[in-house]
């Protein structure tokens, strides 16, 4: 049912490890996690614009957030009313709900679509515990290495299998990695960290979405609890994985910072316009003001 989501995901997996697998090699774990991190660049830079837009809307939230708090004193009986008139002032000034989900639909479905189709290299049951697990039947190693993978072929599956970097398995997780703890340990504390780090930075770096209990709640589930929330994951996803989640975390954190430059920036000239604007009208120094005739 999902296959609009896995095909499309492995497409783009697909043709980034076909271009780095020309240096180094198909086998290469670099060429696989490179390939990895350019599927969430390409991802995310299609985004971008979508993302500017989602923070204008904010910005103009925060603006409105007076007039909905009045709104909801007004008609604090009537929830109907009150729903109608916000989702109206929401229209007068351009404001679209749905547009800010975009972005993490989107980003939710990529990474959905990737954690099926890595986890899918291997279908000999190590997969099949955990949170993601999957109700189909394990295949044999054989069989597993000689079947397709939606667009990778039985090769570039033998070629993920095998591929290693620093002795690490890119499917090794720091609680299953056994004797390869060390390898597995050197390139996932690294990536559970950058992820954690930069999910703190970018909520420090995003606005306060506004000063009622629910904003103060989200805004410290975004500064403590989702951090934390990439540090225990770092234990039980994959390299690979974690490859992905400190990738889009820093791209997250950097978005953010020339974002909020850019609106930061609007916002001055903005201000600059409206002073200017007020400076063209006033009278001049020792000139009496002129009464409008009745």
């Amino acid at each position: 049912m999902l296959d609009v989501i896995y095909y499309p995901v492995s497409a783009v997996l697909w043709c980034w490890h076909q271009l780095f697998a020309v240096p180094l090699g198909p086998a290469s774990g670099l060429a696989w996690l490179l390939a990895v991190i350019a599927l969430v660049v390409t991802v995310r830079a299609l985004l971008v614009r979508t993302a500017l837009r989602q923070a204008r809307s904010q910005k103009v939230l925060r603006a409105l957030q007076p007039q909905m708090d009045t709104i909801r004193r007004t008609h604090r009986d009537d929830p109907r009313a009150q729903a109608e008139k916000i989702r109206l002032l929401h229209r007068e000034h351009g404001v679209s709900m749905f547009a800010g989900f975009v972005p993490l639909i989107a980003q939710g479905l990529v990474f959905l679509g990737l954690f099926h189709v890595l986890r899918s290299f291997d279908r000999t049951g190590t997969y099949a515990v955990g949170p993601f697990a999957s109700t189909d039947s394990p295949l044999p190693v054989e069989v597993n290495s000689a079947t397709a993978n939606y667009l990778f072929g039985a090769p570039e599956v033998r070629a993920f299998l095998d591929a290693r970097l620093f002795g690490a398995p890119l499917s090794a997780t720091l609680s299953g990695a056994g004797e390869v703890f060390v390898a597995v340990a050197v390139l996932a504390v690294p990536l559970v960290l950058i992820a954690a780090i930069a999910t703190h930075v970018t909520a420090r770096l995003t606005p306060p979405a506004g000063d009622n209990s629910t904003a103060t709640i989200m805004r410290n589930l975004s500064l403590w609890v989702f951090p934390a929330g990439a540090l225990i994951g770092g234990a039980i996803l994959p390299v690979v994985v974690l490859t992905y989640f400190a990738t889009n975390a820093l791209w997250t954190c950097g978005q953010q910072y020339l974002i909020r430059r850019t609106i930061d920036a609007e916002t001055a000239a903005e201000k600059a316009l409206v002073t200017t604007a007020a400076r063209a009208t006033a009278p001049r120094p020792g000139v009496k003001p002129q009464r409008r005739k009745r």
